[in-house]
């Protein structure tokens, strides 16, 4: 089930049930993806809703922080999740931490509100295709296209017009298209250095000593809000959130 490669993990995710989770979220998406609000024709229309082209990044896979030396980055794949995503934002806002969201494009569409959740909270959004095909390395340039392209549109229609800031292949299948693909869209590929296997539920204890074990080999923190019963990886958070902070660790987003 999973792929490992130094940096890959889990294959196909299980499609969470459509059943919905009401989570309320403010009118305005007033955040760091968002933008200012675009004044010039009068209505005090939010100027990302206008959808304008994504400037190029950088085609080099992201692990570094943009918190410096001593930042680090949680990220959080294949929701969103109507059972899982609120409790993972509801731990993340008690120790006042922001997070990027790998998203699967159809659960952001079946889940809009939830999306919407996780950029009022002041989150950032992560484009992870729309099958988590792990073996995307191995499909044609199209394929690729289609999987990266789609999800996107998915995830910024769910959104409200807040598009993801990044690409993560499912596994780490990158390639040298896809990531230039990415790119040219406005999305840094996102790796990851530390792997804290909670898709594979070896119990909270198991999860929060790998997360510590491995903290010396970057700042990128991986964990997972779908794809299965995710209690361990909230009761994991309840735990690894402090114990950065007391490490004299600060949360932060993948440079751009």
């Amino acid at each position: 089930m999973a792929r490992h490669g130094g940096r890959g993990w889990y294959g196909q995710m299980a499609a969470a049930a459509l059943g919905v989770t009401g989570v309320a979220v403010a009118a305005s998406l007033w955040t760091a993806q968002a933008g200012p609000v675009d004044t010039r024709s009068g209505a005090g229309t939010p100027a990302h809703r206008t959808a304008p082209k994504a400037a190029p990044v950088s085609v080099e896979i992201a692990h570094a922080s943009d918190r410096g030396a001593r930042g680090v980055n949680i990220t959080i794949d294949d929701g969103p999740d109507p059972v899982w995503t609120p409790q993972v934002l509801q731990v993340l806002k008690e120790y006042g931490v922001k997070a990027t969201f790998c998203m699967i494009g159809p659960q952001a569409e079946a889940h809009p509100e939830l999306v919407k959740a996780v950029v009022a909270a002041g989150h950032r959004l992560c484009d992870h295709t729309v099958s988590h095909d792990v073996t995307m390395d191995k499909k044609s340039e199209a394929y690729q296209s289609q999987q990266i392209l789609d999800a996107e549109r998915m995830i910024t229609k769910a959104s409200g017009g807040v598009r993801p800031l990044y690409y993560r292949a499912p596994g780490g299948a990158f390639t040298p298209y896809s990531r230039k693909l990415a790119a040219a869209h406005g999305m840094r590929p996102l790796g990851w250095n530390v792997d804290s296997k909670d898709f594979e539920r070896p119990g909270t204890e198991t999860v929060v000593a790998t997360v510590k074990d491995e903290m010396s080999n970057g700042p990128t923190v991986l964990f997972h809000d779908a794809g299965g019963d995710r209690s361990e990886t909230v009761a994991a958070l309840r735990e690894v959130l402090p114990w950065l902070k007391e490490q004299g660790y600060s949360f932060g987003f993948p440079v751009r």
